[in-house]
């Protein structure tokens, strides 16, 4: 299961303990929401999309949404989500449980800046139910993130 690799990532870093694991699903942006306590535009949604030959994830602020012009002009390519089996194969891990940690190699991971506005996010950690809460610095260090874009709107 995908949540066992997340686990086993963090418990290399002395950090499994933070995952939270839910009895209902927080698979989406509002069930996550309900769920941990906070407001939706917190939660960390990662993105999955199909680039070329190979996938990239965005982690954005769960109000944002992707903007296709400045995703075009920050790709050079339109945006094209994975399906939830290519999200599944690609990043390792299935859809409402997207996350940036434990994913296969050559999974390139952009930070949108739409989450510079908190001091802690929550993202997935593999799992339709579960979450971690990170502060920013933390998720730049955990997610292995190439670069900070700015691919959204709406927030």
């Amino acid at each position: 299961m995908a949540i066992e690799k997340v686990k086993e990532y963090f418990r290399t870093h002395g950090m499994e303990e933070r995952i939270q694991e839910f009895d209902t699903s927080s698979a989406t942006v509002d069930l996550a929401a309900a769920a941990l306590h906070c407001e939706p535009q917190r939660i960390a949604k990662t993105l999955s999309f199909m680039t070329d030959d190979h996938a990239m994830l965005v982690v954005a602020a769960g109000d944002a949404k992707i903007d296709n012009k400045k995703y075009k002009a920050q790709f050079h390519t339109k945006a094209k989500m994975l399906s939830p089996e290519e999200a599944e194969t690609l990043v390792g891990h299935a859809v409402g449980g997207v996350c940036p940690f434990a994913i296969n190699e050559a999974v390139a991971v952009y930070l949108d800046v739409s989450l510079k506005r908190f001091e802690t996010v929550f993202p997935a950690c593999g799992s339709a139910n579960s979450a971690i809460e990170l502060t920013i610095p933390e998720l730049e260090t955990y997610s292995g993130y190439k670069e900070w874009v700015d691919v959204c709107k709406g927030y």
